[in-house]
C-alpha cells in the first residue's frame, strides 16, 4: 500500500532539509577549515587569550567569578570570557582548537539561521540560500577566523536559538517558553551586549514572517498576547546591558569620543551605505579600515543619507505589499545602530565583523526579492539555481581568499597596507612584529611610517594615538644605540601625551644615561605619579634617590615597588642595601 501523499511531502521535505544542511555545514567548512592551520594574531588576541593569566590558568573558580566582575579585554561579556578559559583547559595554547571552536559555533549558527527561515516561511530554497550568504560571505571572515571575535560567533548563536525559541513561543504563547526566550537572550548579551536590539527585530519577525499583528482583538486579556508589550522586559535586558557596556568601555569611548558628534554622524551614514556596497562587492576587504573624518555636509554624506531615506521610505510605503523590504531593511538598519559610530569605539571607520547579524536582513531581502522578480519568467527554477551556485560559489572562493589572510600577524597587517597603504596601525604592528623578530631597522622604517601617515590635522583622520608610535620609535632607536635620537622621541611622546607614563620612563631612562640624575628623577616621579603604577619605575626612582644620598627617599620607593609586586627581588635587594649601616672612619692608631 502506498504512504498517504502528506507523510510522503514530509519525507521529501524532511530529506531536502537534511540535503541543505550537510552541503551548508560542507561548504562551511571548506571555507574556514583552513583556520585550523592558523595561528594566533598579536592584535587583541593577547589580551583575549595567550597573555592574560586569568584566561590561561583555565576554568578556575577564582575565574568564573571575576569573569561576571571584571572586564576583560576592557569588555564585559562573561560566557564569551568563560568559553575563552574553557578553549585554554582543553587546548591549552594551541590555536588549532581555538579555531575550531569558532568554526563549529559559526557552523551550527549558519544551520540554525536556515532552519529558523524554514520553519517560518516554509520556502525551503530562499531559507537555504540566506544561510549560505551569511555562512560563507567574505565578511565573515574576521568574525570567524579572529579568536578575539569568539564573541561574535558565541551570542550569534545565541541571537538565532532566541529567535527559534521566539517563534515556539509565538505559536502557543506561555510564560514558561517566554522564559526560554528571556534566558537564551540573557545568554546572547553575556556573550556580546551588540544584541541589545533583538527585542526591535523580534517586532520586525512578528510583522513578517510570523505576521502576530493581524488579528489582535480590542480587549487584551494578556500582556503574552500583545506583541508589543511582551519586548518591554527583554528591552529592560538591553538597557541594563548597555549601560554596563558603557561602563566598563569608558576609557575606550572616552578616547574616541573626542570626535565631533556630525563627523560621527557623518561616518554611520557612509558605513550604512558601505556595507551593502561590501555585500555585493567583498574585495579590498581589510582588519581596520582608518576613520576619515568628513564633514557632515558633504557630497559624500549627503549622498549616503539621501540614499538611506529613500529606500526606506519605499520599504514603508511596500510594506504591506512587500513585507520582507520593510523587514529586512529595518533588521539592517537597526541592528547595525550598536556599531555604527554614533557612539564610536576604537579607530575603526567601519568593521567587516559589526556586518554578522545585520547582513542576515539584507540577505533576506535580496533573496526574496530575487526569486519574486524570477516568478514570471519561464524556467525560473532552473535560473533560480544557477543564480544560487554562481553567486555561492563566488562567495566561497572569495572568502577562502580572504581568510588565507589571516593566517598570522604579518600576512594579516601586509594585506591591510594592501588595501590602505597610509593605514598607520598596519604599519605600526608590522613595526612591532619586525622589532621582536630583531630587524630593527625595519621596524623603524616602519614607524617612520605610521608617523608620516598623521597628518597632524584632527579634523582630516582620526588614527592610532602618535604618541604611542613615538614612544614605540624611541625603543627602536635605542636598541640600536642611538640614544640621542630616542630621548628626541620619547620627549615628543611626552609631550603629546602628559599622562603617559611609560614616555616619561622612558625619558628619564636617557637621561640617566647622559647622567643628569635631578632631570631624570622629575621624569620618574611623574611616571610613578600616573596609574597604572609600575613597579620598575619605583625601583628605578629609588636607585637614583640612594645615589643621590636620600635613602629615606629611596626606601620609601622600594617599599612601594614590593606593594606592587611583592616577588621583585631587585626592590629586595635594593631595600636590603638601604638599611645597611654606611661603613665607619678608620681611626687613628
Amino acid at each position: 500500500m502506498n504512504e498517504p501523499p502528506t507523510a510522503f511531502t514530509n519525507r521529501s521535505a524532511n530529506f531536502r532539509a537534511v540535503l541543505v544542511c550537510t552541503i551548508l555545514a560542507a561548504v562551511t567548512w571548506l571555507v574556514f577549515g583552513q583556520t585550523l592551520d592558523h595561528g594566533f594574531v598579536a592584535y587583541d588576541d593577547q589580551n583575549y587569550v595567550y597573555q592574560n593569566p586569568q584566561i590561561i590558568s583555565g576554568i578556575t573558580p577564582n575565574g568564573l567569578v571575576k569573569a561576571f566582575t571584571d572586564p576583560h579585554a576592557r569588555n564585559w561579556h562573561p560566557l564569551t570570557t568563560i568559553s575563552h578559559m574553557l578553549d585554554c583547559q582543553l587546548f591549552g595554547l594551541e590555536p588549532a582548537g581555538h579555531h575550531f571552536v569558532n568554526v563549529l559555533l559559526h557552523t551550527t549558527t549558519a544551520l540554525l539561521v536556515f532552519s529558523v527561515l524554514y520553519g517560518a516561511t516554509a520556502a525551503l530554497g530562499r531559507s537555504a540560500v540566506v544561510a549560505a550568504i551569511f555562512a560563507i560571505h567574505p565578511l565573515r571572515v574576521e568574525s570567524v577566523a579572529w579568536i578575539s571575535e569568539r564573541k561574535d560567533v558565541l551570542s550569534g548563536l545565541f541571537f538565532v536559538l532566541t529567535l527559534a525559541a521566539y517563534i515556539h513561543y509565538s505559536r502557543q504563547p506561555s510564560v514558561k517558553r517566554y522564559l526560554w526566550v528571556a534566558l537564551l537572550f540573557i545568554c546572547g548579551l553575556m556573550s556580546k551586549p551588540m544584541l541589545v536590539t533583538l527585542p526591535l527585530l523580534l517586532l520586525l519577525f512578528d510583522y513578517w514572517p510570523l505576521d502576530r499583528f493581524s488579528g489582535i482583538p480590542l480587549r487584551i486579556r494578556s500582556f503574552l498576547t500583545l506583541p508589543i508589550l511582551d519586548k518591554v522586559p527583554l528591552l529592560l535586558l538591553s538597557i541594563v546591558s548597555s549601560v554596563v557596556t558603557l561602563t566598563m568601555q569608558r576609557v575606550t569611548v572616552d578616547y574616541t569620543n573626542q570626535l565631533p558628534v556630525t563627523a560621527r554622524l557623518s561616518n554611520a551614514f557612509a558605513s550604512y551605505v558601505v556595507y551593502v556596497e561590501q555585500m555585493f562587492w567583498p574585495t579590498r576587504l581589510t582588519v581596520l579600515y582608518p576613520l576619515s573624518i568628513s564633514s557632515l555636509f558633504s557630497v559624500k554624506t549627503v549622498l549616503a543619507f539621501l540614499l538611506i531615506t529613500a529606500v526606506t521610505a519605499v520599504a514603508i510605503v511596500l510594506r504591506r505589499r512587500i513585507p520582507y523590504l520593510f523587514v529586512g531593511w529595518s533588521w539592517y538598519l537597526i541592528c547595525l545602530l550598536p556599531v555604527i559610530g554614533l557612539v564610536q569605539v576604537g579607530l575603526q571607520s567601519h568593521a567587516d565583523r559589526y556586518t554578522y547579524l545585520p547582513q542576515i536582513g539584507l540577505a533576506v531581502l535580496i533573496v526574496w526579492a530575487g526569486s519574486d522578480l524570477l516568478e514570471s519568467v519561464s524556467k525560473r527554477r532552473e535560473i533560480s539555481v544557477a543564480v544560487a551556485v554562481v553567486v555561492i560559489g563566488l562567495l566561497t572562493w572569495r572568502a577562502t581568499i580572504q581568510a588565507s589572510y589571516w593566517k598570522n600577524t604579518e600576512s594579516l597587517w601586509t594585506h591591510a597596507l594592501d588595501v590602505s597603504p597610509d593605514n598607520d596601525v598596519a604599519h605600526y604592528n608590522i613595526a612591532e612584529q619586525l622589532l621582536a623578530q630583531n630587524h630593527v631597522d625595519d621596524a623603524i622604517a616602519h614607524y617612520e611610517k605610521a608617523i608620516n601617515a598623521f597628518p597632524h590635522d584632527p579634523a582630516v583622520h582620526y588614527q592610532l594615538n602618535p604618541a604611542i608610535i613615538y614612544n614605540a620609535l624611541g625603543n627602536a632607536l635605542a636598541r640600536k644605540g642611538l640614544f640621542d635620537n630616542a630621548l628626541i622621541h620619547y620627549r615628543k611622546a611626552a609631550e603629546l601625551e602628559n599622562d603617559f607614563a611609560d614616555a616619561h620612563s622612558n625619558v628619564a631612562a636617557m637621561l640617566v644615561r647622559q647622567g643628569h640624575l635631578t632631570e631624570a628623577i622629575a621624569e620618574y616621579e611623574k611616571a610613578v605619579a600616573l596609574p597604572p603604577e609600575d613597579a620598575d619605575s619605583h625601583v628605578r626612582l629609588a636607585a637614583l634617590f640612594l645615589q643621590s644620598g636620600r635613602a629615606d627617599l629611596a626606601i620609601a620607593h622600594y617599599r612601594r615597588a614590593l606593594e606592587l609586586e611583592p616577588a621583585s627581588a631587585v626592590a629586595r635587594a635594593g631595600l636590603s642595601q638601604c638599611s645597611q649601616p654606611a661603613p665607619s672612619e678608620p681611626k687613628e692608631r
